[in-house]
């Protein structure tokens, strides 16, 4: 269980992102049934407002309305595609260039085990070239 790096949304590989979805959505049920996502990797979006949460599942159905990924929210995506350009820092002290750079090492250790595409893998090392 990880939350990708806010940045990486618009790079992630499709599995990557479907699965940052159902990701979103267990991390939401724990914290409704426990009180606390209670896993190692997650359990930090307990330090935030919970909007900061909210926000960044916001971002990952925009991302995947704009890939043309079918929604049954799709009332709502017309909403969630005005926060796209959110206007504070979500995860702040979390989400920094440490954490963007273990992000970039977790996928390009699946890119060399061959679960990332080669193109999807170009498109991230284009946008991070000291990734290549």
């Amino acid at each position: 269980m990880r939350l990708w790096h806010k940045d990486l949304i618009p790079y992630l590989p499709r599995q990557q992102l479907l699965g940052q979805w159902r990701e979103c959505c267990l991390i939401a049920k724990n914290i409704a049934e426990n009180g606390t996502p209670n896993h190692v990797l997650v359990n930090k979006v307990m330090e935030y407002p919970k909007d900061h949460f909210y926000t960044y599942c916001k971002l990952i159905t925009c991302e995947m309305t704009r890939r043309g990924y079918k929604m049954t929210m799709a009332a709502q995506l017309k909403v969630w595609r005005e926060l796209w350009h959110y206007t504070y820092d979500i995860f702040p002290g979390w989400h920094n260039d440490r954490y963007l750079a273990q992000c970039l090492a977790n996928l390009q250790e699946k890119y060399d085990c061959g679960a990332v595409p080669e193109e999807d893998w170009k498109r991230i090392t284009a946008r991070w070239p000291e990734w290549r």
